[in-house]
This record gives C-alpha cells, structure tokens and sequence, in this order.
C-alpha cells in the first residue's frame, strides 16, 4: 500500500527534476547550435524517443483513440509548439538562465486568463492573487536595469512563448483522455518537424556534431519522459497534488542554472524569487485552477 502512494509522487517530482534540466543544457547547447533547430531537435527527441514506448505499450480501455474531431485541436497544438520552444530559446540565447526559468511560470498565469476568457472558467481570489505576484515576479526578471527601467527584449520572447504554451494547455485539455505516450509522439514529431522548417527558413547554420545528440537525448528525457511521468502522477494523485509537486520545476532550473553556469544573481532575482514561491503556493493550491481529475 505504501508503495502505491510513494511511486506516484517519485514520478511527480522526477518529471519536474527532468524538465528542470531542459532550461540550463539548453543554454550549453545554444553555444553550438541555433535557437530554432535547437528547438526542432528537442521536440524530435520526445517524438522519437516516445515512439517506442507508444508502440510496446498494452492499449487498455483507460484511454479513448485519437479520431477526427481531434484534428483541428492537434493542428493547433503542433503550431503553437512548434512557436513557443523557438521563443524560448531565442529568449535563453541573450537572457540569464536563471531568469528565464521563473519567468516560465508565466505560463501558469497565461494559461489561467486564457481558460477564463475563452472558457469561462471561474477565477478565485486566491489565484488572483497568485497570478499577481507570479506576473509582479516575471516584470521584475525581465529589466536589464532597474534604475532606467528599460525592458529586455529577450524577455519578451520568454513571456511569449509562456503566452503561446497557454494556448496550447488549452487545445492540449481537450484531448486529455487520449493516450499520453501517442499525445507526446504526435507533438514531438510534428512541432520537431516544422521547428526545422523555421531553422532552414531563417537560414540558421546547422553543423552536425555530438551537440546534436545531446539535444536529442535532452528532449527525451526534459520533453518526453516528463509529461509521461506527470501524466502517470496525474492519474494517480489528481491535478492539484501533481501540480504541487511539479510546480518545484522552474525553481531547481534556476538553481542549476546558477550553480552549472556560475549565474551570480543580484538583488532584483532574490526578491523576484521569493515573491515566486508565494505566488506558486497561492496558484498550486487553488481549486479551481487544478479540478481534481
């Protein structure tokens, strides 16, 4: 029986640890290769690497098959992945790492509106609340200097793309029932794909070297392996328990960002940071953010 309880939670937390790895060696790999194939090769990594897996995995009556009325949901998925990891890491290339990692949790924040305007979902006061001080957070990382106040542009791509993953949460939401290995191959693939397109596109030079593998087998394991193990948690935990846990994420990427590349950070991302965590508790916690599953 313990066991039972203590297996969901060690694959919450490894799936944040995983993704947590994502922001930092992306920032390493970005030395050698460009941003928008950067981005391509790591979706290609959880697509591919998930396949596998997809294909040996016994299909139980747990999810329902993938058929038409899923098209248009799926389109907009691949294209709003195929945005947002190509922002993020032209946002990495010119900001700290440590920065943009808890600027990600913006996309908590967009997320949430997003739901609330096209959805009507309910917003609380809580998460109110903690979607101010998460957003106070993020404006606080995103000045260069806070005596001129002058905003990073490279910034600006890091709360783009949290703006273009909240789109794609939404989309994601309606096909939450599916098999997830399938969701994350069909994802990894094809937003993999069209992130290429947009490196051929934007003639970015691409030299095949062991670089390339690393970001292969990163996306794996920071793209694929994570929403598996979340989705796994999930199922056993509910929303709001697997969120808790997850939501640990962007904090241990800024602290290996700060450790691995020697970030030294200054006052504006102590407080930002600690203003962070309140906001985090407030929004994790909320009810009707994360309904129980």
């Amino acid at each position: 029986m313990k066991d039972k309880n203590t297996r969901p939670v060690t694959y919450a937390i490894l799936a944040a640890i995983l993704y947590a790895l994502s922001t930092p060696v992306s920032k390493i790999l970005m030395t050698q290769i460009p941003p928008s194939f950067l981005a391509g090769l790591l979706y290609l990594g959880a697509g591919f690497g998930m396949l596998p897996i997809s294909l040996v995995k016994k299909r139980g009556s747990a999810f329902r098959k993938i058929d038409k009325k899923d098209l248009p949901y799926i389109i907009e998925m691949i294209i709003l992945d195929i945005a947002a990891p190509v922002f993020l890491m032209i946002a990495l290339s010119g900001s700290a790492a440590a920065n943009i990692s808890l600027i990600n949790n913006f996309e908590i924040v967009a997320t949430s509106l997003i739901a609330f305007v096209l959805f009507r979902e309910r917003i609380s006061g809580k998460l109110c609340c903690g979607i101010t001080l998460i957003t106070f957070s993020s404006l606080l990382l995103s000045f260069e200097g806070m005596e001129s106040l002058s905003f990073s542009t490279y910034s600006a791509f890091a709360f783009l793309a949290c703006i273009s993953w909240g789109f794609e949460n939404n989309c994601t939401r309606k096909l939450s029932d599916c098999d997830p290995s399938r969701i994350v191959v069909i994802k990894g693939i094809g937003s993999g794909t069209g992130a290429l397109l947009v490196s051929h596109i934007l003639q970015e030079e691409i030299r095949l070297s062991i670089y390339v593998v690393a970001a292969l087998v990163l996306g794996f394991f920071a793209y694929g392996l994570s929403v598996y193990f979340y989705v796994f948690a999930q199922r056993r935990l509910g929303a709001t328990k697997t969120s808790s846990y997850y939501a640990i994420a962007p904090f241990i990427s800024a602290l290996l960002s700060i450790v691995v590349l020697r970030e030294l950070p200054g006052v504006s991302f102590v407080v930002a940071f600690v203003v962070m965590i309140g906001g985090m508790v407030l929004v994790t916690t909320d009810s009707y953010l994360h309904p129980q599953s």
